[in-house]
Parts: structure tokens; C-alpha cells; sequence
């Protein structure tokens, strides 16, 4: 079993630094206008040359409802006929698409997120699904990995059997927070009741997995009405919980200029919710997975961690990295072999160029050697909290200490702090370092000192 987390307020001042949360290395903010659909296409044929499986992110764009504090690419709107065109759009990629894979190559997993997936109607998520299962390989059998994200103010009962009847395992459930008072502050309100009866419905219908999504950080959070929260949440017995620090940033997402930052929780506070958080959920027999994710240990997450499995991309923590993630929709990311690619984030740009019949690649990169390198040193730090240097020196052909030499001496200052264990074999992540990972990781990523760092949260 792996170490438990030891809570150091000394070493979380000290490296509580903004930066990337690696669902890729190289992270986003290198993707470059060089990069388009012709790329894509070349990726796509090698994926097909190898038979790789698939793995799928759909994005839905639309919600009714602005909720203050999301950085998530959307539109809000109360007309669900803004939904119609998309559709159109989004299906002729599928098909576009799939005209370059090779029916043997398997969708794994699929997940559609958003905004708000379940914005759809019943007869347009079956239409989408439909023109999946017309153009891609999706699994019949329930063996597949196959999430939505559910904000259950946009879901019944009859919603959920809809989904489970199209193939939907897993829920991936939109809460924050249950206190009236920090949902009015981010117009987000939602009862428990609400929540409760999308859990329920889940399990009834024999749903495999069911997430959800907190936030600490928010207006008018304290410590005690969090813990709150977290105490009811417990009480539902999701499989999976995300546990996310708010970060603001205003002067990059609009919505949340409508937040009072008077009303942010100090930094003390924040920390003092996060602590509190990771002991009731150990003490109610929670896993921490790392990056503010939290399984029960029969979940396939904890599972794959301590098999040493567990792998990390652009849907966050998986079982799936050997697939070839595929991103549909406006926004969307696909990481093809070493090809990174990402759908124009302009919903009309998006639209426009589908309907001349052509792909909306707008950016990405193409990995080089010292890319996958770091990659792989990032993937194993922040998935198993330890690296042995002979796998990376086998794999890529170098001798570690020396490939690293210029940072040893930060690797050394952590040794020191007690962030990590260092030797001339390995580094450990040690119990006391383990919610600083990110930190780590950053030491290594060669394009940071040249990013602003204002674009990233901070690590706690």
C-alpha cells in the first residue's frame, strides 16, 4: 500500500507555487498555429497503421446557467435550439474522422463533458450517439470506460435510464458545494436532494463508477461549512471524489469578475479546508491518487495506482494512456502518438470550418526526443510519487544524473526539505511531499521559466 499523506505546513508555504497540472507534457500553453488538420490526418493514419485503441472526449459547449466561477469553454444560453447547428457540426467531425480510422480500432473509453452534456435532449444525445456508434468502434458489451458529466439540476430519472441505456457506465457529478450561502455567491443552486436522487438513480441503474466534483476556495467558504459539505458528500459513498482549490482569475475568465473577491476565503482558510478534507476523507477510507483525486481502494483508480498501471492525459488520471485520445467538439484535445492538436475554442470558427467541409485543428505541438523524455520522468512523478532512473535510462538511452545535472541542485533542496527522497538511483516522493507533486514535476519542464506563471492555479 502506498504512504499516506503527512500534512507539513511548513513545506506547503514554501512550495505552494502556481503552475501546471500535466494532464500533458508539453502542457497547452506550448501549442503553436503551426500545427493543423493536416497533422491531425497524418496522426490518424499511423493510429490506423497500428490498430491502437481509442479513447474519446466529446465536448458539449452549452448551459443554461452561468456558474461563476467556471474557466470551462462555454456557451450560455436558455434556447436549445443553439444545440441544433452544433450537432450538425460536431456529427460531420465524427465522420470525418472515422473515415480515417480503422474499424478494428476500439473505443476504450469515452467521455463527454462540458458545460453541460445533458443540455441535449433525450432525442439528440440518442442521435449523437448513434452517429458515434456509425463511424467509430464504440463496445456493445459495458466493458468499456463511458462517463458523462451530470449536473443533476439537468437530470431526472428518466435521463439517467436514458443514459445507461445508451451506454453510459460511469457519472461524473457536478456538486462544489452544498452551503445556500456559497451557492448563491457563485449562482450555482443545487440541493442535496438534487444530488441524492442522481446518486441513487446511478446505482439503481447499475452505473459502474460514480464521481464527484468539489471546489474549496469559493465566496463565503469557511472551514466549518465545508466540512460540512464534505460530511454529506461522504454520506452519498461516491466511488471517486475531485476535490479542487478555486483559482481566480478574473482577468482571464469573465464570469468570475461577478465574484466578490472580498469574499474569497484567506489563505490560511484555504489550508485549513484542504486539511480538513483530507482527514475525513481517510478517515472514511478514501485513497488519495494525487492532483486533489480521491478513490475508495477498490476503485480501478487506487487499483491501478498500486499495480503501478496508473497513467495521466487530457481526461486526468486513467487506465486508458495507451489509447490514442481522440478530442471532438469546439475545444477539444487529441493526443494522437506525439502529436498534440486542439480544435479552434470559437464556437462560429468551429461551425464555419466543418461546414466547408474541412477539420477545425486552430493548434498543437509534435513531441520531440527531450519531450517524450520529460514526459515520461512527469507521468511516473505525478502518478506513482516515485521514478527509478534505470527505466528512463533504458527506455531513452541516457544516463539520468548526468541528463539532469543542471537541476540536481533544486532536486537536492527538496531531498533536503523532506519533499522527496533522492539517491543516484531513484527519487521518492515522500508522505510529506505527495500533495506538493506538481512542484516537483515543474522542476523538470523546461519550458516554465519562460511561461507566465499567472496563468496557472497554485499547487494547494
Amino acid at each position: 500500500m502506498l504512504d499516506a499523506i503527512r500534512w507539513d505546513s511548513d513545506l506547503i508555504r514554501r512550495y505552494d507555487l502556481a503552475g501546471p497540472r500535466y494532464t500533458s507534457y508539453p502542457t497547452a500553453a506550448q501549442f503553436a498555429g503551426q500545427v493543423g488538420s493536416f497533422d491531425l490526418l497524418h496522426a490518424l493514419r499511423d493510429s490506423r497503421k497500428t490498430l491502437k485503441p481509442l479513447s474519446l472526449y466529446v465536448h458539449v459547449p452549452f448551459c443554461a446557467n452561468i456558474c461563476y466561477y467556471c474557466a470551462c469553454n462555454k456557451v450560455i444560453t436558455k434556447d436549445r435550439g443553439r444545440a441544433h447547428v452544433y450537432l450538425q457540426r460536431l456529427e460531420q467531425e465524427i465522420q470525418l474522422i472515422g473515415c480515417h480510422l480503422d474499424p478494428a480500432q476500439r473505443v476504450e473509453q469515452l467521455h463527454l463533458g462540458g458545460g453541460t452534456p445533458t443540455f441535449l435532449s433525450h432525442a439528440e444525445l440518442r442521435q449523437l450517439m448513434a452517429k458515434l456508434r456509425k463511424h467509430l468502434n464504440l463496445m456493445d458489451d459495458d466493458s468499456g470506460d463511458y462517463g458523462i458529466e451530470i449536473d443533476p439540476r439537468e437530470a431526472d430519472w428518466s435521463t439517467m435510464g436514458l443514459l445507461r441505456e445508451l451506454g453510459f457506465n460511469r457519472v461524473s457529478i457536478g456538486l462544489q458545494d452544498l452551503d445556500p450561502t456559497v451557492q448563491r455567491a457563485v449562482n450555482r443552486l443545487q440541493s442535496l436532494e438534487e444530488t441524492r436522487a442522481v446518486v441513487e438513480a446511478a446505482r439503481t441503474l447499475q452505473f459502474r463508477s460514480i464521481n464527484i466534483d468539489l471546489i474549496y476556495g469559493l465566496p463565503k467558504q469557511t472551514p466549518d461549512n465545508f466540512a460540512r459539505t464534505v460530511e454529506e458528500v461522504i454520506s452519498l459513498q461516491p466511488d471517486r471524489l475531485s476535490v479542487f482549490n478555486y483559482a481566480h482569475l478574473p482577468e482571464r475568465f469573465m464570469p468570475q469578475r461577478r465574484i466578490n473577491s472580498q469574499d474569497l476565503p484567506n489563505p490560511p482558510q484555504k489550508l485549513a479546508m484542504l486539511q480538513g478534507t483530507i482527514e475525513q476523507l481517510t478517515a472514511a477510507g478514501y485513497r488519495y491518487i494525487g492532483m486533489d483525486h480521491f478513490a475508495l481502494p477498490d476503485d480501478e483508480l487506487a487499483i491501478a495506482q498500486e499495480e503501478a498501471t496508473l497513467q495521466r492525459n487530457f481526461q486526468g488520471y486513467t487506465t486508458h494512456g495507451h489509447c490514442d485520445l481522440i478530442g471532438l467538439g469546439v475545444s477539444a484535445i487529441s493526443q494522437i502518438g506525439d502529436l498534440y492538436c486542439q480544435n479552434s475554442s470559437d464556437l462560429n470558427h468551429y461551425q464555419n470550418t466543418l461546414a466547408d467541409g474541412q477539420l477545425a485543428t486552430s493548434r498543437g505541438l509534435v513531441c520531440n526526443a527531450d519531450d517524450r523524455l520529460r514526459r515520461a520522468v512527469i507521468q511516473q512523478l505525478i502518478c506513482h510519487f516515485t521514478l527509478a532512473f534505470a527505466e528512463i535510462e533504458h527506455a531513452f538511452d541516457i544516463d539520468f544524473c548526468e541528463y539532469f545535472a543542471s537541476i540536481w541542485p533544486q532536486l537536492g533542496a527538496m531531498a533536503d526539505d523532506g519533499l522527496i527522497e533522492l539517491t543516484d538511483t531513484h527519487i521518492k516522493v515522500l508522505p510529506a511531499g505527495r500533495l506538493l507533486v506538481r512542484s516537483v514535476c515543474m522542476v523538470f519542464d523546461v519550458y516554465l521559466e519562460h511561461q507566465n506563471r499567472q496563468r496557472f492555479s497554485r499547487v494547494i
